[in-house]
């Protein structure tokens, strides 16, 4: 997950960087494309540049079990491109003890569910038992770490069920901002600033359904200064770095959900305008190839590394480590031929007219395919304060050496991915469209 809001804020998840936040006092409701944007104001911002053609795939109504509908919009806290839905949590203790929270982002770019202990009633938090250390029953902290930031917080043990879907038993996930920050141990979770609160991370949470299973994996269940989990021993007044056996890790949701529907998700978003939208909505479909309505339709589909990556692709004819991630608001990646905005819009591009680029994006399996994105300035883009969905927004990272394909290659497309099964003798992990 990265997301960069205006100037100062930015997160993502393991790799790096940028969002902005945009207050609105009017924000149109329900999907579709933006009424503002007539076929004229569209060639101005072109401004004598051309575009690749959008994608043009429709989103599937969200009305099976095995689907929730994605909403982007305002949310809140007026960050951009920041897809979203709801996820009901129980106690798996007291299981009637169950919250509906609403603004969960959907991020392809990490595992695990992540919610802000503020969005939780006091009850339900109260309920959910604490996730503990095996070895001598001390409750468990983790660090998740950002681009510019981390989020601190308890690990605990939750029923999560989203649409129809349920993991019907207890999966590790983490609160966030739920533990005193004076709880880490010196020289841990120190980068960038704490994202810790509803207003930092511009959601109630992330909902983490990438490719892995869970979000450490062998370096965490081998290594005890692994730098994500901790241990917090009753009475003591700072926690520890801890192993942490990968079933006892923050969990992947969907390879949890009881039934046939955990082996993958397709992220379906619909089209919208060049130059941008007051909001989106799509669908998040469970199962890839389980049931009528998630059949592997893509044209292609690449193998990747646990973490989705593809690491052999190529930009600008060099290789680079390239991923599709939902949790992204922009495209990332450096390019030293697009102009930067100014301090306002700090990170992104902002070329004079309207620029094309394309990846080479290449799987562990072999298969290659071009993918061609849109770049539109993003002062033009942002001129419109009602506007949070766009599809050609993008930004500098400072590793030339990946590329990230955030949510405005989402638009218009149905992406799939696999999630990795490998442990258990099944199906590597993959990503498609």
């Amino acid at each position: 997950m990265r997301t960069m809001q205006i100037a100062t804020k930015l997160k993502g998840w393991i790799q790096a960087v940028t969002a902005v936040t945009l207050v609105a006092t009017l924000v149109a409701c329900g999907g579709g494309g933006d009424s503002s944007s007539s076929s004229s104001n569209s060639s101005n911002a072109l401004n004598g540049g051309t575009l690749p053609p959008s994608p043009s795939q429709q989103p599937i109504a969200a009305t099976a079990t095995n689907t929730v509908p994605i909403t982007v919009g305002r949310g809140v806290n007026g960050v951009i491109n920041i897809p979203t839905v709801s996820v009901t949590i129980c106690s798996p203790t007291a299981p009637t003890s169950c919250q509906t929270i609403n603004n969960i982002q959907v991020d392809t770019g990490s595992s695990g569910l992540r919610l802000v202990n503020t969005a939780l009633n006091t009850s339900l938090l109260a309920a959910l038992p604490a996730s503990t250390r095996s070895s001598d029953g001390a409750p468990l902290a983790e660090c998740a770490t950002f681009a510019d930031g981390n989020a601190w917080g308890s690990v605990r043990t939750a029923i999560v069920n989203i649409g129809g879907e349920t993991t019907s038993s207890g999966i590790p996930v983490q609160i966030i901002g739920d533990k005193s920050t004076d709880t880490i141990p010196a020289g841990y979770c120190e980068t960038g600033a704490p994202e810790n609160t509803v207003a930092d991370l511009g959601a109630n949470g992330i909902l983490g359904i990438g490719n892995a299973p869970n979000d450490c994996g062998a370096g965490c269940a081998s290594a005890v200064k692994n730098g994500a989990y901790f241990a917090c021993p009753s009475g003591a007044s700072t926690c520890t770095p801890s192993v942490l056996a990968q079933t006892g890790q923050v969990a992947n949701p969907v390879a949890n959900f009881v039934g046939s529907d955990n082996n993958g998700v397709i992220v379906q978003m619909q089209p919208v305008s060049n130059t941008g939208a007051a909001s989106a909505t799509g669908t998040l479909v469970f199962g890839v190839g389980t049931q009528s309505n998630n059949a592997l339709t893509a044209t292609q589909s690449f193998t990747t590394d646990v973490s989705g990556n593809l690491v052999n692709s190529v930009f600008n004819g060099s290789t680079v480590t390239a991923f599709l991630d939902s949790g992204s608001n922009g495209y990332f990646f450096g390019d030293s031929t697009l102009a930067l905005c100014n301090s306002t819009y700090s990170g992104f591009y902002c070329p004079s007219s309207a620029q094309t680029r394309s990846v080479t994006l290449v799987g562990l399996n072999g298969v290659a395919a071009s993918a061609s994105i849109g770049i539109l300035s993003a002062a033009t883009l942002f001129s419109n304060g009602s506007n949070f969905a766009f599809n050609n927004l993008a930004g500098q990272i400072s590793i030339n050496q990946v590329f990230d394909l955030g949510l405005p290659f989402f638009y218009g497309r149905h992406v799939f991915y696999g999630i990795d099964k490998t442990a258990s003798g099944g199906a590597t992990p993959y990503v498609a469209f």
